[in-house]
């Protein structure tokens, strides 16, 4: 076992050292991007079944764009993480096994590069499965199968657009409902030479259009797993979409309704590596990854690399670990459990006892270090993300795109917002004191209760894609570190940006600006530099 993962960690090393050129590697065509035709399936059911559950495959599967091995292409898993090592929380090293390194240092505008052409052609991509799906079928079909592949495939729709929308025109909070946002396309789009930016209201209608329709379809369907959209998931996702919209009130009952049922991970459960099985019971929706799947590519998936414990990923292979900010670590108090969920400035975390790689034991007050065949955690690396079995190969853990948690931090946040702070109080003090620190006070802090319920957000989703989507709707500031503190974040990494700074804006890139003639890129802000801006903060690490 050790030779294997000694030798899969070399293989690493190798694909690895490249890896900076890849980020300026210009793709080439082959992919599907808002110009596609998109084609009937005919009502054939075999194509029809094909069509349907790839939608689900592809939204987290190794290779989903470029198809040719890169350890930087799987998909909205892919989204996510980018997006966290853009904001604020999620620290990488910067060297040269570091394939995220465009995000650490917002050079993903630039529209030629691999990263931000994967972020913009798979949410497409899947959008394009989902007409698919949606026209594959008679209209007015009454066939109840039918009816709830449909349903599934506007709910897709509405996520892919949900991972679009933040990052390309400035939100709600900062005025930008009116500025124009990506193109619509829909079963119905036919000129996709000619289709420009909608704007964000037009983006979030189609959203809560989708997703309603999907909760309309959906009642009575019993999903065969979580890796399927049921009713309770479709109101997860308008919770969101209520969210980013300031509809408060709404996002509220949406997340009380997306929890029927749910309960969140206990105390116990958090208290060692977690969120790598799809049937742990506080997920609402996840990705199912498959075994053979994930080792079409295993270096392009989570587990490769947000999770500290594979035995043949980048992570652990070339100690690329994704570390928390100190800034953030350092607010978290003691006596909360999810302080664990990274290790300390001396490589000492709770969750290692009982961890076992490889015939050494991690414990409680010392690192879990081998020799040769993983390479020593920094501080504060997360072992927060576990695996069906530490030291594995297969990197075929689950991944949680909607869990319990979460609902209920959107209904504390949408209950406040909207007048009702007491009972938005209430339930964010009883999460956090039943399930996390017992001795939790939402005034402890010294925050607004309005940033206090984001920096529990940012806490507990930590990792999971919600950094910088949270930053863009709150129209908060990038703070990445304090003038005259120390901090973890690399030199050419620590820069902080306003809330207005068009660098925040993703650019389009050229294969769409080629082929649909009506986009009007984004083109404001300026390049980040080194220790810009060091005074700024954020209210949530003050």
């Amino acid at each position: 076992m050790k030779t294997h993962i000694y030798i899969s960690i070399a293989a690493a090393l190798l694909i690895a050292a490249s890896c900076d050129k890849m980020n300026q590697l210009e793709p080439q065509g082959g992919n599907s991007l808002t110009s596609q035709v998109l084609q009937t399936n005919q009502t054939v059911p075999s194509r029809i079944n094909a069509s349907f559950n790839g939608m689900f495959t592809k939204l987290g599967a190794p290779d989903s764009v470029f198809g040719s091995g890169r350890p930087d292409d799987w998909g909205f898993l892919m989204i996510g993480f980018s997006g966290d090592i853009e904001a604020a929380d999620v620290v990488l090293v910067n060297s040269g096994y570091n394939w995220f390194s465009t995000c650490g240092a917002l050079t993903s505008r630039n529209a030629d590069y691999a990263n931000p052409y994967v972020r913009y052609a798979a949410p497409y991509n899947e959008i394009a499965a989902a007409n698919e799906v949606i026209r594959s079928y008679p209209e007015g079909t009454t066939d109840q199968a039918a009816i709830y592949n449909i349903a599934q495939a506007h709910a897709i729709r509405a996520f892919a657009y949900l991972n679009l929308a933040p990052y390309f025109q400035f939100g709600y909070a900062a005025g930008g409902r009116d500025l124009p946002c990506v193109p619509i396309v829909t079963e119905d789009t036919e000129n996709f030479t000619d289709n420009p930016r909608a704007s964000v209201e037009e983006v979030y209608q189609l959203i809560i259009s989708d997703l309603t329709y999907a909760i309309e379809n959906l009642e009575g369907y019993v999903r065969p797993n979580k890796s399927r959209i049921d009713v309770q998931v479709a109101y997860a996702l308008r919770a969101r979409a209520y969210l980013n919209m300031q509809e408060w009130a709404l996002a509220a009952a949406d997340a009380e309704k997306a929890l029927e049922g749910y309960s969140p991970a206990t105390m116990t459960e958090v208290s060692k590596p977690f969120l790598y099985d799809i049937n742990e019971h506080n997920w609402i929706w996840g990705y199912d990854m498959q075994t053979d799947v994930a080792m079409e590519n295993p270096y392009a998936t989570s587990s490769a690399w947000l999770r500290s414990f594979s035995g043949d990923g980048y992570s652990a292979g070339t100690q690329v670990y994704s570390c928390c900010n100190s800034l953030l670590y350092d607010r978290i108090p003691d006596t909360d459990v999810r302080k664990g969920w990274w290790v300390n400035s001396e490589l000492e975390s709770p969750l290692l006892a009982g961890v076992t790689w490889d015939g050494v034991s991690g414990n409680a007050v010392g690192p879990l270090e081998i020799d040769n065949v993983k390479t020593p955690f920094l501080p504060y690396t997360n072992v927060k993300f576990g695996m069906f079995t530490v030291g594995g190969t297969s990197n075929d853990e689950d991944w949680p795109f909607i869990r319990a948690e979460e609902m209920i931090l959107v209904r504390a946040e949408g209950l406040v917002k909207s007048g009702q702070t007491q009972e938005g109080k209430a339930v964010l003090e009883d999460f956090v004191r039943t399930y996390r620190d017992p001795s939790y006070s939402a005034d402890a802090g010294g925050r607004t209760l309005e940033d206090e319920i984001w920096f529990q957000r940012r806490v507990e989703l930590w990792g999971e894609g919600f950094s910088n989507p949270d930053t863009r709707r709150l129209n908060k500031p990038l703070v990445r570190f304090h003038g005259g503190t120390a901090s973890n974040v690399p030199a050419a990494f620590r820069f902080n940006m306003p809330a207005d700074d068009g660098w925040w804006l993703m650019r389009f890139t050229s294969s769409e600006k080629n082929t649909n003639l009506a986009i009007i890129d984004n083109t404001g802000g300026t390049q980040p530099v080194q220790d810009q801006y060091p005074d700024l903060r954020d209210g949530a690490t003050d």
